[in-house]
């Protein structure tokens, strides 16, 4: 679960983006004593992520908006399932409906995308996880939904691990040094609590990689048949990783080759918002007796 702090700071930036001098629309037609109840309905179905957000945008523009939330993150829902009820002051909670509706989507979209995943690779010792190709500001939640989807994580930032990819070999062995002895260098500054994860291109690669002490290998852009032979090269040595080229009609081949991690960018890169609506509920007049008897 994301910290609540870290919560409330995106949120209230997507606020003040949203209505930095107020919501003009509700202050001129909605009475300022008006109340309503809404619903956070399913148009489809999915795994929900992004339930504490959803209810921050609505706390952080009026804490006398209740938020009653009927669902939990990482649990499954079919189309029609009500996930939460609104209920408060009108003007807050149109003041805050879009931005609630806009992160609770992208997160139950990532983390439905991330369940078919998981899915695909089921059986297999492969886990899936995401990559830093996140939306700008939102890593954070966006590592929560892929969480909330059955999926783990890679390095948070570029401050957590060592992960020399190929732009960095070519620069590391531009002058002929050799591939090994710059990477047992590297390791010998590292902090002892760090991990070294190098990403190779080529099978011939992956002797020189180990011998320099990677406790991560990822193999990237490998066919099915590369893989098995980059498993059985390293041979339990590292951690093996394969990326590049991975869709849910590959990821369950590339899980049955053996390697430990399959990195997934599409899970946050590429991935379509869940189809969730907030449905105010208009409750039918009650009918008076002259009505039922038929009056005018």
């Amino acid at each position: 679960m994301t910290e609540a702090r870290e919560i409330d700071r995106i949120v209230t930036m997507a606020l003040d983006e949203d209505a930095p001098w107020g919501d003009l629309t509700s202050e001129t037609l909605i009475p300022q004593a008006a109340t309503a109840t809404a619903e956070l309905v399913a148009r489809e179905p999915g795994v929900l992520s992004g339930i504490e957000v959803f209810a921050a945008a609505f706390r952080l523009i009026d804490a006398r908006i209740d938020v009653e939330q009927l669902a939990a993150d990482g649990e499954p829902f079919a189309a029609g399932r009500v996930l939460a009820r609104v209920q408060g002051p009108a003007r807050g909670i149109l003041r805050a409906e879009r931005v609630g509706l806009n992160l609770v989507q992208r997160m139950s979209g990532i983390a439905t995308l991330t369940a078919r995943y998981v899915a695909a690779a089921a059986g297999t010792r492969a886990r899936i996880v995401d990559t830093r190709k996140t939306t700008p500001g939102l890593r954070s939640l966006e590592r929560q939904a892929v969480r909330d989807g059955g999926g783990r994580n890679h390095r948070r930032s570029l401050s957590d691990a060592i992960m020399a990819k190929d732009n960095h070999l070519a620069v590391l062995t531009a002058d002929g040094a050799d591939l090994a002895a710059a990477l047992r260098a590297a390791r010998d500054r590292m902090p002892h609590t760090a991990h070294l994860e190098v990403e190779v291109d080529r099978l011939d690669q992956i002797e020189a990689v180990l011998a320099g002490g990677a406790d991560t290998i990822m193999l990237d852009n490998f066919t099915t048949d590369q893989l098995v032979d980059g498993v059985a090269l390293v041979a339990g040595r590292a951690i093996v990783e394969a990326s590049g080229g991975v869709s849910l009609d590959t990821v369950a081949a590339i899980a049955a080759t053996g390697v430990d991690v399959i990195s997934v960018g599409a899970l946050t890169h590429s991935v379509r918002s869940l189809d969730l609506g907030l449905d105010v509920v208009v409750e039918a007049a009650a009918s008076t007796p002259a009505a039922a008897a038929g009056h005018p």
